[in-house]
């Protein structure tokens, strides 16, 4: 495929912009420097520091000129893969609702990385802790608001939320809100 690139066949800001699209999308890392702030307006994904913009996530720097005089600069995660909650993987949740024999949560991250799409867990009684089981109370254990990690031991169907458990020293609420108000 050619691109005619002579002047009177396109504007500039065409050409530019088909150039651009056909160039592959540079991948970039935490921390990655992308541009000084002179050349580029920070969009998401991104930070300043120093006069520079940094990518603040793992994906692809997208650049796009909005009719300002200066691009903006964001990076964008692929938006075609998912990632899914798998036996065994480390998630990060926030507890939606208690009841005695259960607390039932939203997963928010798997590992480190965001998801698009909410999933439910289930952290049974019995999953709480690894020892003194029969000694478990939800109510003592979680409040509805807490961030909790855990981890995923079976994994969910359409009708049924996926089982966690907090039953290991590095996991359990990491965040918790007091009883008493502020």
């Amino acid at each position: 495929m050619r691109i005619n690139a002579s002047p009177s066949s396109q504007p500039i800001d065409e050409r530019s912009t088909l150039l651009e699209n056909m160039s592959p999308m540079k991948l970039c890392v935490p921390g990655d420097k992308l541009c000084s702030v002179e050349d580029c307006i920070p969009g998401t994904g991104v930070y300043l520091r120093h006069g520079y913009i940094y990518s603040s996530l793992a994906g692809y720097v997208l650049r796009k000129n909005e009719g300002e005089e200066l691009p903006v600069i964001s990076v964008v995660r692929e938006t075609e893969a998912q990632l899914l909650p798998d036996v065994g993987a480390i998630v990060t949740c926030k507890v939606t609702s208690i009841n005695p024999r259960f607390a039932k949560v939203h997963i928010l991250y798997v590992g480190s990385t965001p998801l698009k799409d909410r999933f439910r867990g289930t952290i049974r009684k019995e999953d709480v802790r690894a020892t003194e089981k029969d000694k478990v109370e939800t109510y003592k254990s979680f409040r509805p608001g807490d961030i909790v990690l855990a981890k995923v031991i079976s994994l969910g169907d359409v009708q049924s939320n996926y089982l966690l458990t907090t039953a290991e020293n590095e996991l359990g609420v990491v965040v918790a809100h007091s009883e008493v108000p502020r």
